[in-house]
């Protein structure tokens, strides 16, 4: 079977898509325990799961790193811009996307 090799890599990446996603919720759920407990280092290391599994999930879903890094991007500045978060959230938009140009432009170590 030709197609055998191909099958067992879709199933696969199925498969860790799967895992992704429970991996994602279960890392909200240690988030709200984080937050619960008012402890920084739990919320510290939610956050940054989620982050990670956002990305692997967009790339095992035929996205980009830099792709979802645009889209980042152009969300934010939609919201600094007045977008439907409103001026509530303006200045955490605005600081988020300062950040993360700051990077873009800082030398690589």
């Amino acid at each position: 079977m030709p197609f055998a090799g191909k099958e067992t890599g879709i199933a696969r990446n199925m498969k860790m898509i799967e895992w992704l996603k429970v991996d994602l919720l279960s890392s909200v759920t240690a988030l709200f325990r984080g937050m619960a407990r008012a402890s920084e280092e739990l919320i510290l290391e939610a956050l940054t799961g989620i982050m990670i599994t956002c990305y692997v999930l967009a790339r095992r879903l035929g996205l980009s790193f830099s792709r979802l890094d645009l889209h980042l991007m152009a969300r934010l500045q939609a919201g600094v811009e007045g977008g439907p978060a409103g001026e509530e959230w303006y200045q955490d938009f605005a600081a988020l996307q300062e950040y993360l140009l700051s990077r873009q432009s800082s030398p690589k170590r």
